[in-house]
């Protein structure tokens, strides 16, 4: 074993290299479940409630699923801080604080699909697309619009179901659903985070 005092300047830079990418991983890990799991109990918590009922109010869902959603979210922000006060010395640049606020999205929005697939299967998500779709058809049959109009929109509609039960569709979608925001809370974050080494030694 090569001690760091003996090792020569590339194997020092390699063992700082190694250190850094695993300080990293170990940030976006923890954040990236914490987010996760936060969606995904909260969030399916929610849904299940609020689906219970004969007549979800499915704008009502909407709402709370992305509040929750942003709400999760928010590790990203404490993630991104954690990893420049504890592993940078306080200093971290626009592009980094993007990339560990976009891999902690992603360690999030996987959790949540595995989440949600599970969900659907063995727990009550079936039961709440089918009270979307019945809620949906509803107010599409009670829009007013010409009949032949409300004919091919509760079609599509009914179609996109058929369509969501494929493995690859229901996963992209899901994941569509929540990579998105975290791209932009990340974004916000990293703005609001990022710190030149200089400002922090005046500061």
């Amino acid at each position: 074993m090569v001690l760091l005092g003996e090792a020569s300047v590339g194997q020092r830079i390699l063992i700082c290299s190694k250190q850094k990418s695993n300080e990293m991983k170990n940030v976006i890990l923890k954040y990236g479940l914490l987010a996760g799991l936060v969606q995904v109990v909260v969030g399916n918590s929610l849904m299940a409630i609020l689906f219970r009922d004969m007549e979800p109010n499915i704008r009502l869902a909407e709402v709370l699923g992305y509040a929750t959603m942003i709400v999760a979210l928010s590790f990203i922000f404490f993630g991104i801080r954690a990893y420049r006060d504890q592993h940078e010395g306080g200093t971290i640049t626009f592009g980094k604080a993007v990339k560990v606020g976009i891999l902690i999205t992603l360690v999030a929005s996987a959790l949540y699909v595995i989440g949600w697939i599970i969900f659907y299967h063995l727990g009550s998500g079936r039961e709440i697309m089918d009270g979307y779709l019945a809620q949906s058809i509803e107010d599409i049959r009670n829009s007013g619009q010409p009949a032949a109009v409300i004919d091919q929109e509760i079609n599509n509609m009914e179609g996109f179901m058929e369509m969501y039960e494929k493995p690859i569709v229901m996963i992209g979608m899901t994941f569509l659903e929540i990579f998105p925001v975290g791209l932009i809370i990340s974004l916000i974050a990293a703005a609001l985070l990022r710190k030149k080494p200089d400002l922090a030694v005046n500061n």
